[in-house]
């Protein structure tokens, strides 16, 4: 779905270095680590495209056209850890994690790429960027926990600017949904009307407004259940810096 459900399942995924040893091998994790090294550095090229480009431009409207191409490509990328599940290196649900990326690349490619018009909006700039920070983070937590050597700062951030990031990535994929549906009603754009031989008929239209609305019940779950995990997580260690 969004910003707010790519780090909740797959906060299981950064539990890696807690089960290594019921997890991975050696050449798996290597394979691990190099996969995740690649995706951090490959939304860290995004985030300086989008850097130079408001730099040079001075203006931040229609930034998404100077990294348009590694955020496809990266975003993309990510449909790999669907398999790292199915085959069993990184123990997460399949069907959730499946779930958490496929939403972002359909929002990649079934909206944003599909509706072109939408493309200069600020709102997906808003989530880009809400993304780009998250998956630097949640990519180095990997590699870092997988090394076995995780700074605390970067834990930190994994379990602290989701607080922000992610109603900050669902308000920008839910205003470019909703921006791109007069669109996608003037067009009929995926759509399949009756009569056909299949004698079959979708409406991506009403499809769109149904993926807004799913947004009420799941969104709210995903974010307290990132809460929790954070204090699970850090609240043992806050807690003795109080006693300190």
């Amino acid at each position: 779905m969004s910003a707010a459900a790519s780090g909740t399942s797959k906060a299981a995924h950064g539990d890696v270095a807690a089960k290594r040893k019921k997890g991975p091998g050696a050449l798996a994790t290597a394979y691990l680590v190099i996969y995740n090294v690649v995706m951090t550095a490959g939304w860290l090229v995004i985030a300086v495209g989008l850097v130079r480009a408001y730099l040079a431009r001075g203006s931040y409207h229609g930034l998404y056209y100077s990294i348009e191409k590694p955020l496809k490509f990266f975003q993309t990328g990510a449909v790999l850890e669907i398999l790292h599940c199915a085959v069993g290196i990184v123990p997460s649900s399949v069907v959730l994690t499946g779930f958490q990326v496929m939403s972002r690349v359909f929002l990649t490619w079934a909206v944003t790429h599909s509706v072109r018009e939408v493309q200069s909006e600020d709102s997906v700039l808003l989530f880009v960027t809400a993304w780009t920070v998250t998956e630097i983070i949640r990519y180095s937590f990997y590699t870092f926990s997988l090394l076995n050597h995780l700074p605390y700062l970067i834990k930190w951030a994994r379990y602290t600017f989701f607080i922000v990031l992610y109603p900050m990535g669902v308000t920008g994929e839910l205003l470019t949904i909703y921006a791109a549906l007069p669109y996608v009603q003037k067009t009929g754009l995926y759509s399949v009307t009756l009569p056909n031989k299949y004698n079959f008929s979708f409406d991506y239209y009403t499809f769109l407004i149904l993926i807004m609305i799913s947004y009420i019940p799941l969104f709210p779950q995903l974010y307290f259940h990132m809460i929790r995990q954070r204090k699970k997580v850090l609240g043992h260690i806050e807690d003795y810096g109080k006693v300190e």
